[in-house]
């Protein structure tokens, strides 16, 4: 008997697994990869290689599928709308639960996997939303939670004694307690965080998603480079991004693409700044003075910041004195 079983990198989805492939089934490990994954944030390789060590540990084929496009699609404008920020977990979970349905069907398995708990997300883990999800995608019954399964309607694998329903699970809420205690048993370790994460649902990283949909600028490039930095509308097609510490610097260089500005200090401490879209004389000044403002000035009034347009090799500079806080805050995202 074969499975399908949905790895997110968290902690949920392992347990889930590792309960069902103790029952007997043969597991294929699914992970959906987008560009809103938290683990990818707090692990140093992200979801995708959590997802393979979680592969390796039960001795299960890894299959990831990149669904960036249509999930862009869904952000503009997700049917089931969105939770308290950005997230449109119920648009988002019928996305994927569309796609493991046609890997189940390619792979001839018979049943999907997945580490939800009841009550544990507010807007797509209650029953009702649930029952859509699973009406929507095509998968009634077909959908197994190992870790609330007592707490829910027996899917087709307990009717038909594919998985005893005994060997489930009655977890339900958002406490970690039970899951934690479950890794401890099951001898699960270093697991990068509880129960993965989406960043559409931090209100910062929203806001800056919101911002970029309102101008039209919506692709990868541009939500790679939201999670780094200090973030600044200059004008209607141009931003400013600073760098917060020595690692962030370093991030911003590696994600400058031809056309981009940088900005950056001389002969004195202070950020990187990755400057997109069109630059005006005044706007190249502005640029300048924002970097000065997060500059180690030590009591000048004043610094040289050397700025490039990609791929150009020389660098320019200008003397200027940092952008005073009041009007710093007007451009600030």
């Amino acid at each position: 008997m074969r499975a399908i079983a949905l790895i997110s990198g968290g902690l949920d989805s392992s347990l889930a697994a590792k309960l069902i492939k103790e029952q007997g089934i043969e597991l294929i490990i699914l992970n959906f990869k987008t560009p809103f994954c938290l683990c990818d944030k707090k692990s140093s390789q992200g979801c995708g290689s959590e997802a393979a060590k979680v592969a390796h540990n039960l001795g299960a084929e890894l299959k990831i599928i990149y669904v960036t496009d249509e999930y862009f699609k869904i952000l503009k404008n997700p049917k089931h709308g969105f939770g308290s920020n950005m997230n449109p977990c119920i648009d988002c979970r019928i996305l994927m639960f569309r796609k493991a349905k046609e890997f189940m069907e390619q792979i001839e398995a018979r049943f999907i996997i997945t580490g939800e708990v009841l009550g544990q997300r507010p807007m797509s883990q209650h029953k009702q939303a649930l029952k859509i999800i699973e009406k929507e995608s095509g998968l009634t019954g077909l959908v197994l939670r190992p870790l609330s399964a007592k707490l829910l309607p027996e899917t087709l694998p307990e009717k038909e004694g594919w998985v005893s329903r005994d060997k489930l699970l009655d977890f339900s809420g958002r406490t970690r307690k039970p899951q934690m205690a479950l890794a401890k048993t099951l001898n699960i370790k270093d697991y990068p965080c509880a129960a993965g994460g989406c960043l559409l649902t931090d209100p910062q990283f929203a806001k800056r998603v919101k911002e970029l949909l309102n101008h039209k600028e919506l692709n990868l490039e541009n939500i790679e480079l939201l999670k780094t930095g200090r973030h600044f509308r200059l004008s209607e097609k141009t931003k400013l991004v600073v760098g917060r510490d020595e690692r962030e610097n370093a991030d911003l260089l590696t994600k400058v693409k031809e056309g981009d500005y940088l900005f950056m200090p001389r002969d004195i401490a202070g950020p990187s700044a990755l400057g997109r879209g069109g630059f005006s004389e005044e706007l190249i000044n502005l640029s300048c003075r924002i970097t000065c403002r997060y500059c180690d000035l030590n009591g000048k009034i004043n610094a040289d910041i050397t700025y490039r347009k990609i791929p150009d090799k020389e660098n320019k500079t200008l003397k200027v004195s940092p952008l005073d806080a009041a009007n710093l805050e007007t451009f600030r995202i």
